[in-house]
């Protein structure tokens, strides 16, 4: 009994430690990766928790103050993993979860994707809070929203309750007229795929004034033109043409899509959108 009593104590002793800490996950088979997390003080074994993946400035620590803000509001469990451009250079090895090999086009093994860090980093935050929780919303922006909708394509096991990208610059797009990483051709991802992938619960959140052209982060290749001239088109692109092929095949689609007025390609601007929907 003693024991018990004992065991109960610590845990409600590390459920009740708020704070901010930084530290280092190793636990997958790519390179260690830095973690900012955010614990409310009311913490409680089933207390939401979202991983945020920040864009393609690589600048995590701005992405973590824009969403321990959401956390306090919102009585969330904020994770923030660092993907530094030394360790997890250019797009493939990032947005693009690192499925290929850049020269030789590859398949590699599923163990060292950049995908396959999240669901093991899950375990540890639910481990360090001491936490029960089954299941966690993904969020990302700008490179992180591509990351995420690729990450649904990919990953078909993760225990994510809500997708949420905002404000991704362009697309897979779900049909296979063109290669990959602009359609799905030669992505490994077939038509077999996509009732799952349809039925996710991806939201898309598109800032209404992100609509500018000439942003030099912009990727303007032929194949992403095609998509729409600005952020805000592609977006609208994504889920228009996605919606059709789930018509077409005859299956659910659950994606949504919501337009953030007064909202252009800032973080700061679509997490408290994003928040409310983490936190559901």
């Amino acid at each position: 009994m003693i024991r018990g009593l004992f065991a109960a104590l610590l845990l409600a002793s590390s459920l009740a430690a708020a704070e901010d800490s930084t530290w280092q996950f190793a636990d997958w088979a790519g390179p260690a990766i830095k973690v900012r997390m955010y614990v409310p003080d009311d913490v409680s074994p089933t207390t939401r928790i979202v991983i945020v993946m920040h864009g393609a400035s690589r600048d995590a620590p701005r992405y973590f103050r824009d969403w321990k803000a959401m956390g306090i509001e919102h009585d969330l469990i904020v994770v923030v993993p660092e993907f530094t451009k030394a360790k997890f250079r250019g797009s493939a090895r990032y947005n693009l979860g690192f499925v290929f090999e850049s020269a030789s086009g590859k398949r590699r093994d599923e163990s060292a994707w950049t995908f396959s860090a999240i669901e093991p980093l899950f375990d540890a935050v639910v481990t360090r809070v001491g936490g029960q929780q089954s299941s966690y919303a993904l969020y990302g922006h700008s490179a992180g929203a591509q990351f995420v909708h690729r990450f649904l394509y990919y990953m078909p096991d993760a225990r994510v309750r809500t997708f949420i990208a905002a404000n991704a610059g362009w697309y897979t797009v779900p049909v296979n007229d063109f290669a990959y990483p602009y359609g799905l051709a030669d992505s490994g991802i077939h038509d077999a795929d996509l009732p799952r992938i349809f039925a996710a619960p991806l939201v898309l959140l598109l800032g209404r004034e992100d609509v500018d052209e000439a942003d030099p982060s912009l990727r303007k290749t032929p194949e992403a033109q095609r998509q729409g001239p600005n952020r805000l088109a592609r977006g609208l692109t994504q889920y228009r043409v996605a919606k059709g092929r789930a018509e077409e095949l005859g299956v659910p689609f659950n994606w949504q899509l919501f337009v953030i007025n007064g909202a252009d390609h800032v973080n700061a601007k679509m997490a408290p959108a994003a928040a409310v929907i983490a936190a559901e």
